[in-house]
């Protein structure tokens, strides 16, 4: 059935071009016929004092469950007539409608009006001529053997110093200590650590700890300041001032293997001499390399596309990429140990402003990836699809068919296919920079 009559549907509003509105209107004898079938399993079901069970008076049936019929007439008609009426404009929605106006009356035809977002129209810009600055991806032995060396301090091991004798540099100091941010700092929090080692006149050492501990003996206590610089790589930390105090538990010496074949079977069966261990690591550089030289030039693509392509994007899509992106950074702040409450206090609305322009050129790209995959007919085979499910099953520890299971319901599914396309996609486009 279709429906009887029905406006065009009204102009976008010029704050979102992706909104729609359409008016529709379902025929009277439809109405008459559902109204009928429900009002049918109302009175045979129904139970009314003074009547036996199935023998209730269709009139009285109508009165006493008058809203419930017109809820279930209006939960079976209007989701079906809504989505015949935008097929049959051409419309693709992309969010849930909000339908306003909606008039039910007896022997009248149902009508309503429905809002919602569609995707918008835009021809893509051409992108056959896209290049990438390509990142060296060769390993130096200077990376080499910085590496090897790296491996050689990861295996050090540490004595106790049983002798009384002040600290010096290359000792480590094992101590305790407790920061507290200098009156006025906003934002700072205290910060207090059982037991760390800290090793004097050493690369990563804040200078203040070497310069106050320097010279002191196991027991021992000192109280300085330290003013973090603005771009201090522990963001908690960076342009603020703390007040330490220190207490010096005891003193350790490092001691590292010698490089040479025999530490290098240590480290696995595959190694037998120390330079398959070089090997190994250049090769593991070269990949990681290749890696970040493939990302960095990925994430140019998707800047040039995101420039040359001027469109407007619907605010449920932008909505629900900002949810996810927000979803991804709470739980990695779980994962770090931050309690419900504290999230719960957080700025919700400071972050989500935040997080727009991200998810912005993320929704764009992706629908500019969707086009060119359109007319480049990129598809995703089957095996692509159980190949990304067994990977998912294996990181949860689930059976594919529970992997399955759980993401048919929230429509996982069609979310999975379409980022293994869009990803073909961006990897074509990579290949056909070089």
């Amino acid at each position: 059935m279709t429906t009887d009559t029905s406006t065009p549907d009204i102009p976008s509003s010029e704050a979102n071009p992706c909104k729609r509105e359409i008016a529709v209107v379902i025929p009277a004898e439809v109405v008459t016929a559902e109204s009928d079938a429900v009002l049918a399993r109302y009175q045979k079901l129904a139970r009314v004092p003074g009547f036996r069970r199935g023998k209730v008076p269709p009139s009285i049936v109508r009165q006493r469950f008058a809203d419930e019929i017109k809820n279930e007439i209006v939960e079976a008609l209007v989701p079906r007539y809504f989505r015949e009426e935008t097929k049959k404009q051409n419309l693709q929605p992309v969010s849930q409608p909000r339908v306003t106006d909606l008039h039910l009356n007896q022997g009248e035809p149902l009508t309503f009006k429905a809002s919602f977002e569609i995707l918008p129209e835009f021809k893509i810009a051409a992108y056959d001529d896209i290049r990438v600055e390509k990142l060296p991806t060769e390993v130096t032995e200077e990376e080499v053997e910085r590496a090897l060396n790296n491996v050689q301090q990861q295996h050090a091991t540490y004595s106790a110093v049983e002798e009384e004798r002040p600290l010096a540099d290359g000792d480590f100091a094992v101590v305790s200590f407790k920061g507290t941010p200098k009156e006025g700092e906003a934002d700072a929090k205290p910060v207090e650590v059982d037991e760390v080692m800290v090793e004097i006149g050493g690369e990563d050492t804040i200078p203040e700890f070497t310069q106050n501990l320097r010279g002191t003996k196991a027991g021992e206590q000192r109280s300085f300041e330290v003013k973090y610089a603005d771009d201090f790589s522990d963001k908690r930390l960076a342009g603020k001032t703390m007040n330490y105090e220190v207490a010096v538990k005891g003193i350790k010496t490092r001691s590292v293997p010698e490089l040479n074949d025999d530490f290098a079977k240590e480290l696995g069966a595959e190694f037998n001499t120390l330079d398959d261990l070089r090997s190994r690591l250049r090769e593991n550089m070269k990949a990681e390399k290749a890696h970040e030289a493939e990302h960095r030039g990925k994430d140019q693509i998707v800047e040039q596309l995101v420039t040359r392509n001027e469109f407007p994007v619907p605010e449920t899509m932008l909505d629900q990429a900002i949810d996810l992106r927000l979803e991804r950074g709470l739980r990695a702040l779980a994962a770090q140990g931050m309690k419900t409450e504290d999230m719960k206090r957080m700025d919700f609305g400071r972050l989500r402003a935040g997080q727009r322009e991200a998810a912005l050129r993320e929704v764009k790209a992706s629908l500019i990836l969707d086009r060119i995959a359109e007319e480049e007919k990129i598809e995703v085979s089957e095996e692509e699809f159980e190949h990304e499910l067994q990977m998912l099953a294996k990181q949860s520890k689930q059976t594919v068919e529970e992997v399955r299971g759980r993401l048919n319901q929230d429509g996982g599914l069609d979310r999975i296919r379409h980022r293994i396309r869009n990803d073909k996609t961006l990897d074509s486009l990579y290949r056909r920079s070089a």
